[in-house]
């Protein structure tokens, strides 16, 4: 059980003051919900000067707060048998084209129907460990709602030279997507570091304190001016959580059915952006060989683009 203390000093009070414990906690632990902070209340892991207290307690200065966490449990992740889109495979590596919806790896509110759930009954238990046993085999990661080429390592060794190839920026990476607008120029490049938005935890932004690099190259591939969307090939040089998406709608072209970085209502019926990684290149862990693979395109995505025409 890990212990956090906070103190109430008479110089936050301007801000603090009268503000309920766990709005003030959540902004302290900026790596834990609300919602889970709130749990540890109810179940009386929160004290202000040693007395436990209810949620809506309004701060004052002087208090002294006392955090019980407790240490987190990993679930069992199990197989299960999940039909895979297999692009290629071998004894170190598997590439995979991962659907619309589905989760990579488990993490709360997920730990089931994830793309390691259906690894692990695939590949009989033959994943790299270095990621622990919440992510077996697993390198880099794309949203729930993108779909596209994965690459999942069997082994360590494999594991370590794909992280070294990621790190080194040297894997290629080529996404397809419809964005808003009518994009002025055939080709560019957006240099805008990103990092964890300043106020909302579960987005990104270029407005980060901490942002880190990123760039990302784009291409017109076909305009639908009728529609005002452009079709668009984009290709990562780094690779920030959620970095298309934050470009795109950074440069004022966010991705079609994108309601988290663009606008929260969509003309067709989608579940999440239009965003596929079409184009995953690598150099073979064990041969040296440079390979690339192609993920088609699910078919909601060729169908939208034949109803812009």
């Amino acid at each position: 059980m890990e212990e956090l203390h906070f103190s109430i000093l008479k110089n936050e009070t301007k801000e603090t003051k009268g503000e309920r414990v766990d709005k003030y906690l959540a902004k302290q632990m900026p790596d834990k919900t609300r919602s889970f902070i709130q749990k540890l209340i109810k179940e009386e892991l929160v004290t202000v000067n040693g007395v436990v207290l209810k949620a809506n307690y309004k701060l004052c200065a002087g208090d002294e707060l006392c955090v019980s966490v407790p240490e987190a449990k990993e679930p069992d992740i199990l197989p299960e048998e999940i039909p895979l889109s297999i692009l290629y495979e071998d004894d170190d590596i598997l590439v995979v084209n991962k659907p619309k919806g589905m989760v990579v790896h488990p993490a709360p509110g997920h730990y089931s129907g994830t793309l390691v759930n259906a690894v692990l009954f695939h590949c009989k238990g033959h994943l790299s460990g270095i990621n622990g046993v919440m992510r077996p085999g697993i390198v880099h990661r794309i949203d729930m709602n993108t779909t596209g080429s994965l690459l999942i390592c069997k082994n360590d060794l494999a594991h370590q030279k794909m992280a070294f190839q990621l790190k080194e920026h040297s894997i290629t990476r080529k996404y397809h997507a419809i964005v808003s607008g009518n994009l002025k120029e055939d080709k560019g490049t957006i240099f805008a570091p990103i990092g964890r938005h300043p106020v909302d935890r579960k987005k990104m932004s270029t407005h980060a304190v901490n942002a880190k690099s990123a760039v990302t190259h784009y291409k017109v591939l076909k305009r639908f001016e009728k529609y005002n969307y452009t079709y668009v090939e984009c290709t990562l040089e780094t690779g920030r959580t959620h970095q298309i998406r934050v470009h795109m709608s950074s440069i004022g072209h966010p991705v079609l059915g994108d309601d988290v970085y663009g606008p929260a209502k969509c003309p067709f019926k989608l579940q999440g952006q239009t965003l596929h990684a079409k184009i995953l290149g690598i150099i073979h862990p064990s041969t040296g060989e440079y390979m690339e693979f192609d993920a088609p395109l699910p078919a909601y995505f060729e169908n939208l683009l034949v109803l812009l025409e």
